[in-house]
């Protein structure tokens, strides 16, 4: 078998009826016509000689062959993505496409804030931001820039530390008026709390803080801080927020103030092949200054930028 003899719109396809379990699905992601998503798959099948799928009651079951190519042609899309934004750079000035991964939390809440000002200074930049709470292969270039609440231990990667965030019980005012604010820990535990679900790093927060405060206290569960985020703001009851976002938001009061229960360190992150290029040099500059100033002084100095 040829390597020429591998269509490279096989093989997005064949990820795309991977991720989405029919072709159907695949369809749609990719705007083509079923029968274009099938024959794509079956010339795929004939180059390799090999079944790639097979049907289940649920879709199309990918063979264990499948799953092991799959992280190839994963690979290679994370690539053919990062060509395309480095070759969306502008000549002579900075400008193109700019990948950012971040945390759900972090991506809504601030992001959007500290990115305003970086557009204004240069408009011809376009940012991608891809949310989500699990770490993106920063080796493999899925993003250019990731802001992480670790530090990176990969030599391939840049790592600049911006200083670390507090996190702290906040609460609506309506709710403290109605319930009363607990004096310590112990008295917590008659509270409606807001917590995790099933995430084990955020459970075992809570777990540290009092055998009491179990998952079985925890009222409203889940694993979104943003979620956490609405439902402290709604007035469900107590949880936990940067302590930067809490004290900014005038509907929301400290809850056991001075009490802090983790200090998220904070880290901007990319591969060392990207730092000298303009428009990640940029981004990657101007999220250290935003983030080392929320750090410091909170949402103020955002509000200002």
């Amino acid at each position: 078998m040829s390597a020429s003899a591998i269509d490279w719109e096989d093989q997005k396809t064949f990820l795309a009826v991977l991720d989405g379990g029919s072709l159907s699905d695949a369809a749609r992601r990719l705007g083509l016509a079923q029968p274009t998503v099938r024959r794509r798959i079956e010339a795929l099948e004939r180059a390799l000689g090999t079944a790639l799928f097979t049907r289940s009651p649920n879709g199309l079951a990918a063979t264990e062959q499948a799953r092991v190519l799959a992280e190839y042609v994963r690979s290679m899309a994370r690539a053919s993505d990062a060509f395309v934004r480095a070759a969306s750079d502008p000549p002579g000035r900075i400008g193109g496409t700019v990948r950012i991964t971040a945390s759900e939390f972090v991506g809504i809440t601030l992001l959007p804030r500290m990115l305003a000002p970086l557009r204004r200074a240069h408009p011809d930049l376009r940012v991608e931001l891809a949310l989500s709470n699990a770490a993106a292969d920063m080796l493999g270039q899925e993003a250019d820039i990731a802001v992480r609440m670790y530090q990176p231990s990969q030599d391939a990667l840049v790592a600049k530390r911006v200083g670390t965030i507090p996190l702290c019980f906040f609460a609506h005012r309506g709710y403290v008026a109605w319930r009363g604010s607990p004096a310590d820990l112990a008295a917590l535990a008659a509270h409606d709390l807001i917590g995790p679900d099933r995430a084990s790093a955020d459970l075992a927060l809570l777990a540290s803080l009092a055998p009491t405060m179990a998952r079985a206290a925890v009222a409203i569960r889940t694993d979104s801080h943003v979620a956490q985020h609405a439902a402290i703001r709604a007035g469900l009851g107590i949880g936990v927020l940067q302590e930067p976002v809490g004290r900014a938001d005038p509907c929301l009061v400290p809850v056991l103030p001075g009490l802090v229960l983790h200090r998220l360190e904070t880290w901007i992150v990319t591969h060392e092949d990207l730092r000298g290029t303009p428009r990640v040099a940029v981004t990657f500059d101007h999220l250290v200054a935003a983030f080392t100033d929320y750090a410091r002084h909170g949402l103020a100095e955002l509000e200002d930028a």
